[in-house]
């Protein structure tokens, strides 16, 4: 009998992560919304440069329903099996955990025997979802080191609180909600963890009615989103702090903490303000004197004016486009932070090494609102801007798509976005490029959450120092 041996693509650490082999693949979350006898799917695009399939979708695994409309995803397990409170070394990076945020239903997809044709190895229906965990609308998956944590949108009754479930590991059976002490807690999107703090953290975007048929504009000016943070005992699962950013500083999304469990530190990014129409990142430290946690706005985003003949309908009152800061990542070595600017097509590159100071390293160009800058290998001007993105483990590549969420989508790009995904080459003290030779065109197909062969910057968590 052979010894059991953790997954490959599992480190202890960030730092011993980024010497992993480079991506041969990725899976993107592909959405058909509006095309009544179209299903979902999951599809898989050629990543490795030497193949004569590069930059081409493999194959498309085709859900059986239609009108999920998927939107993120993640592995069930990753380099936190490794985490010493609570170790699963025997897991492995295997299955995609896929929620349709509008259906509520999980779809369990495996990736062996042969990862560029995945197939689907378990469905949880709507049903048994918000009978056994309270909530529907699953958003956000994490593997975490006890269990698979997913945040939801919605109650059970649709617009009572959101909050995070959690499912089996190895059965993915729903364990049931996660929070014991909420607090007044209502709103929920994004979640992450400082594991060896035992501190989870937890952002807010809106209730269903709030974002399903597309943004409420009579909410976002009355401050109705999301604008707090929310900090939370780990084991004990009870809220222990929450803190307003400002309710004109409107649906706090996504959140990445730092890597090295060192570093008590993270970034939240802000879609817009209604003071002015800019966007913000934000930095969340513990401080040493208290242990309370505290929040400083370390960017700021501008509005760019425009004429009103060539914006959408939704933004011709203020002469302006927004940024719409939608996504955020950070590299693995907590040096680099990519920040999607989908209103104005633009990802942007800052030098986070003093996380009280970043500095702009780099930008990249393509899509937008006003511009709809092409794409080297595009037919011309695109639609939509950078959205969700994805940083390989080495930090050298950075991916993305450009699909924010369906109706969101008809709002700011009326003229009815296709899908796409690029690719940005980066350079290793800071500064980036598009690559010229990678666009990968879905046609009508819209594509959204991107997750990378063995992991990659967003999906990890390490409880080992770097």
């Amino acid at each position: 009998m052979g010894l059991w041996k953790p997954d490959p693509s599992f480190y202890p650490s960030a730092k011993m992560a980024m010497q992993a082999p480079p991506e041969r693949h990725a899976y993107v979350a592909a959405l058909n919304y509006g095309r009544n006898d179209q299903p979902d799917g999951i599809c898989v695009v050629d990543l490795d440069p030497d193949s004569a399939s590069y930059g081409t979708v493999l194959n498309t695994l085709e859900l059986p329903n239609v009108g999920d409309e998927l939107h993120h995803f993640g592995w069930n397990a990753c380099s936190s099996a490794l985490c010493p409170f609570a170790p699963h070394p025997h897991l492995e990076r295997r299955y995609l955990v896929v929620p349709g945020i509008r259906s509520s239903r999980l779809y369990i997809v495996d990736t062996k025997p042969d990862p560029t044709k995945p197939h689907i190895a378990k469905i949880i229906e709507p049903e048994e979802v918000i009978e056994k965990s309270g909530y529907s609308r699953p958003h956000t998956v994490h593997c975490g080191p006890d269990a698979i944590y997913v945040s939801a949108m919605g109650s059970a009754e649709e617009d009572g609180s959101g909050g995070i479930f959690m499912l089996d590991h190895f059965s993915f059976e729903v364990k049931g909600p996660w929070e014991i002490d909420r607090g007044d807690q209502e709103l929920a999107y994004d979640f992450w963890w400082h594991l060896a703090e035992d501190v989870l953290v937890s952002s807010e975007w809106a209730k269903p009615h709030q974002f399903e048929n597309g943004l409420v504009p009579e909410d976002l000016l009355a401050n109705k989103y999301g604008h707090r943070l929310h900090f939370w005992d780990l084991r004990k699962r009870k809220r222990i702090q929450t803190i307003d950013l400002g309710a004109e500083h409107q649906m706090v999304l996504e959140l990445r903490p730092a890597h090295d469990p060192r570093k008590t530190y993270g970034f939240a990014g802000v879609v817009i303000s209604t003071a002015d129409l800019s966007a913000s990142i934000w930095l969340w430290q513990r401080s040493d004197k208290d242990g309370q946690w505290a929040m400083e706005k370390v960017i700021t985003i501008p509005a760019v004016p425009a004429e009103e003949s060539a914006l959408p309908p939704a933004l011709k009152p203020f002469g302006a486009v927004p940024p719409l800061v939608s996504d955020i990542d950070l590299s693995l070595d907590d040096r680099f932070l990519y920040v999607s600017c989908w209103g104005t097509g633009e990802l942007l590159q800052y030098d986070v090494s003093d996380p009280l100071k970043p500095k702009l390293a780099g930008k990249v160009a393509i899509g937008g609102i006003v511009n709809k800058a092409p794409h080297p290998k595009s037919d011309g001007a695109l639609l939509g801007g950078p959205q969700m993105v994805e940083i390989s483990r080495d930090g050298k590549r950075v991916y993305f798509t450009n699909s924010l969420y369906s109706t969101w989508d008809d709002q700011f790009y009326p003229d009815k976005m296709g899908g796409w995904m690029v690719k940005v080459n980066v350079q290793p003290d800071g500064g980036m490029a598009l690559d010229s030779d990678f666009f990968v065109d879905f046609g009508e197909t819209r594509v959204h959450q991107i997750r990378l062969e063995g992991g990659d910057s967003s999906t990890d968590s390490f409880c080992y120092p770097s």
